[in-house]
C-alpha cells in the first residue's frame, strides 16, 4: 500500500494526517467518487445550478451540448434552487441509491454562491441524510468557508492544472476576480494563490479534499507530480487526473486526448506523494446514478423540473417592497425598517398595510423571521441584498425576488403580470452582493 510506505520513509506529519483523512472518508463509504469501493453501490446527482464562470479555461466550451457527451461543465438544462430540491426528491424516488447531491457547475459554484446555498439548503430539508458535495476552480472559495462548514459540506474537489504561473497562464485566458478581469501572468498568480490557500484552509477546517488535474500534452504533462507533492502538503486528501478530451471551439481543441499509457505513468509518479483516484467517469454538470452508469429517466425528470412552473400558493397573494416613501424601489434589503405590502385587486394595486422588519443584531435568526414575515407574499421588490439573506428567502421558490430600482408599480407589473421589468439591479450595482456577509447586524 502507498501510504504506509509513504509514512515510514518521509515520517511527515501531514502525510501521517492525510492517512487518517483517507480512512475517516473510506469508512463512511457513500461518496463515489472519494471511494472507489462505493462505485457501484451508491450513486451521486450533479444539480445544475451555477451557470456562471469566473475563468476561462482554454480547454472548455460549456455552450456545445450533446447528449452523448460525458466531460464536465456540460449540462442540457440549469436549475433554479426550488426546482433542484423537486428534481432531487424525484429523483431519488427512482434511484434510493444516490447517497450524494454535488454541485459542479455548468460554470463554478462560487460564481453563483446565493443560488449553490440556496440549493444547499432546500436539498438539506428533503433529504438530510445525502451528502453534500461541491467541484471548483478554487478562485473565489475562501470568502465562503465558514458557509460551507455551515451547510454541512465535508467533501470538497479543487481542480488545479498548474502551481507554476508560466504554465498557468497558458491554461487560463482570463480570470474575474474582486469584479476586475486579469489575464496572464497576473491571472495565473491570483488564481494559484486562491486554489492553494482554498486546499489548506478546507482541509484544516476537517474537509476532505479531492484535487482534480486535467492532463494536457505538451502543456502541464510533465508538472503533474509537482501539483500533487504541493496539494498534499496543504492537506488534500486525494488527487485525480482527468484527460483533457480536445473540443470544438477551445483554444485546445487541435491538441490530442493524453494516452493510457502518460496517465498511467503520471498516476505512478502522483502515487509518491498523495493516493490517486484511478476511477473517474469524468462526469457531466447534470450527471445522475451510478458512476459510468447513469440513469436513463434522469434527464428525462431534469426537463420536466426545469420547464415546471411553481405552483400558485392562494396565501401568497401580497408582493412587498422595500421602499422609502412607497413609491421607488430604493432600499437595500438590509437597511429597510419597514416593508410596503401592496395586493391586486385585478385591476389596481392598492398598499394592503406596512410591516416592521425584524430587528438587526440576530444573525441568522434575523433572515428566517424575515422569511416567516413574508409568508402571505409571492413576490419582494428589493433594491439590493446580500447573499446570505438570499439563502433563506431565495430558496423558496414560491418568493419570487427582483433585486431592481425604480417605480414599485413596474416592480408589481413584472409578478402580477408577467411583464417585463426595465430597471433590474445587477448585484454589482447594489452597493453589496455576493459577497456580502448578511450577519444580520445591519448594514453600515
Amino acid at each position: 500500500m502507498w501510504l504506509p510506505n509513504m509514512v515510514t520513509q518521509y515520517g511527515s506529519p501531514i502525510l501521517i494526517k492525510t492517512k487518517q483523512k483517507i480512512n475517516d472518508m473510506h469508512s463512511s463509504g457513500k461518496h463515489p467518487c472519494f471511494n472507489a469501493k462505493a462505485k457501484g453501490k451508491y450513486g451521486r446527482v450533479h444539480l445544475p445550478v451555477a451557470p456562471k464562470c469566473n475563468i476561462q479555461c482554454n480547454f472548455c466550451n460549456r455552450d456545445f451540448d450533446c447528449m452523448n457527451e460525458t466531460r464536465p461543465g456540460v449540462t442540457s438544462k440549469v436549475l433554479k434552487p426550488g426546482q433542484a430540491a423537486e428534481y432531487v426528491q424525484k429523483l431519488r424516488v427512482e434511484a434510493p441509491e444516490i447517497s450524494v447531491v454535488g454541485i459542479a457547475g455548468p460554470g463554478d459554484p462560487f460564481a453563483n454562491p446565493d443560488e449553490v446555498f440556496a440549493t444547499l439548503a432546500k436539498v438539506k430539508e428533503i433529504a438530510p441524510d445525502a451528502i453534500p458535495c461541491l467541484s471548483s476552480n478554487g478562485l473565489n472559495v475562501l470568502p465562503y468557508v465558514d458557509d460551507l462548514v455551515e451547510a454541512g459540506v465535508n467533501h470538497m474537489t479543487i481542480t488545479i492544472n498548474a502551481v507554476d504561473p508560466c504554465i498557468q497562464k497558458d491554461i487560463v485566458s482570463w480570470i474575474r476576480y474582486n469584479k476586475r478581469a486579469y489575464f496572464g501572468r497576473e491571472a495565473a498568480e491570483i488564481l494559484i494563490e486562491n486554489q492553494l490557500e482554498a486546499v489548506k484552509q478546507l482541509a484544516e477546517r476537517g474537509m476532505t479534499v479531492k484535487v482534480n488535474s486535467i492532463v494536457i500534452p505538451g502543456v502541464n504533462e510533465f508538472h503533474i507530480p509537482e501539483i500533487a507533492n504541493k496539494v498534499a502538503g496543504l492537506g488534500a486528501a486525494t488527487m485525480n487526473l482527468i484527460p483533457l478530451l480536445p473540443v470544438e471551439g477551445t483554444a485546445f481543441q487541435d491538441l490530442e486526448e493524453p494516452s493510457h499509457k502518460l496517465l498511467h505513468k503520471l498516476r505512478s509518479k502522483v502515487e509518491e506523494h498523495i493516493e490517486p483516484m484511478k476511477h473517474c467517469a469524468r462526469c457531466r454538470a447534470d450527471a445522475a446514478g451510478l458512476l459510468g452508469k447513469d440513469l436513463d429517466i434522469s434527464q428525462k425528470l431534469l426537463k420536466e423540473v426545469s420547464e415546471s412552473k411553481p405552483k400558485a400558493d392562494p396565501n401568497r397573494k401580497y408582493v412587498a417592497a422595500t421602499s422609502q416613501e412607497g413609491i421607488f424601489v430604493n432600499l437595500h434589503l438590509g437597511h429597510a425598517e419597514m416593508f410596503h405590502i401592496f395586493e391586486f385587486d385585478g385591476e389596481n394595486y392598492h398598499l394592503h398595510e406596512m410591516r416592521k422588519t425584524p430587528a438587526a443584531g440576530n444573525g441568522a435568526q434575523r433572515w428566517i423571521n424575515m422569511a416567516k414575515l413574508l409568508h402571505d407574499c409571492k413576490g419582494l421588490l428589493v433594491g439590493g441584498m446580500g447573499g446570505t439573506p438570499y439563502r433563506y428567502l431565495g430558496g423558496d421558490s414560491s418568493l419570487e425576488i427582483i433585486e431592481m430600482t425604480g417605480l414599485i408599480e413596474e416592480g408589481l407589473d413584472a409578478i402580477y403580470k408577467g411583464k417585463k421589468i426595465r430597471t433590474v439591479t445587477k448585484k454589482e450595482m447594489s452597493g453589496c452582493g455576493s459577497n456580502c456577509s448578511g450577519t444580520g447586524t445591519g448594514c453600515g
